[in-house]
């Protein structure tokens, strides 16, 4: 019994191994190579096949200021300083969600970035764990402007709309360059539901969430911020 155990243990640990290797490898690649897609995306179409899905990648100097300092207010003030995790944020989530019956989540962007390029949307210990290996990833590989530019690209802003560009003309029939302080804080603030709110005809949540944004986007002070992502 022990020989099996044992035995098991070092397949295990060469599966860990190999697993992290080659994961850090994928991200590590990313640093230079712009990803085809996402993991999300690919788990939306198999989900619903008949949908069509809206994607355009643009590089750093293609996208509005607006949209980068806006998410950065909308979901990751600390973006800049942390090491992919925002601890009290987590801790701050967890003490919500004892409380109350909607949930809130205390993700990153890096981790945010983790899981929708990389991995699944269901939540599971395993998923999080291997988010967390993930993320960490990211933060030894890429420049935060880096993980900033991937996030833009990947990120779900409706049914069948990723990244930044296909959020921009669906909703504004602009390119992600030319969105508005106002348009950006809309986009920013669909974010937690992307797939039921609307940044074209706002409900009362996301105009107060947008206001709040725009607020937040003065005080963050958005060139001397992007600089620091260099």
């Amino acid at each position: 019994m022990n020989r099996i155990l044992k035995k098991l243990l070092r397949i295990t640990i060469k599966v860990t191994l190999g697993f992290m290797l080659l994961s850090f490898f994928l991200v590590l690649v990313m640093r230079w190579v712009d990803p085809f897609g996402s993991m999300i995306m690919v788990e939306r179409k198999l989900a619903n096949w008949n949908v069509q899905q809206e994607h355009e990648w643009k590089d750093w100097d293609e996208i509005s200021d607006n949209i980068k300092i806006a998410v950065i207010a909308a979901e990751d003030q600390k973006f800049s300083s942390h090491w992919g995790f925002d601890f009290s944020a987590i801790v701050h989530a967890v003490k919500h969600n004892l409380k109350n019956n909607k949930k809130r989540g205390g993700s990153t962007i890096t981790q945010q970035v983790a899981k929708n390029v990389f991995l699944w949307s269901a939540r599971s210990f395993v998923r999080k764990g291997v988010e967390s290996w993930i993320t960490l990833c990211i933060e030894l590989s890429w420049s935060k402007k880096r993980t900033l530019e991937i996030y833009l690209n990947s990120i779900e802003w409706g049914e069948g709309i990723f990244g930044i560009e296909a959020a921009s003309r669906h909703y504004f029939g602009v390119s992600a360059k030319q969105l508005t302080k106002e348009q950006a804080s809309l986009l920013a603030a669909i974010l937690p539901n992307p797939r039921k709110w609307s940044p074209v005809k706002p409900n009362i949540l996301t105009q107060k969430k947008a206001k709040w944004i725009l607020g937040q986007m003065e005080n963050l002070d958005t060139k001397t911020y992007l600089k620091k992502l260099n």
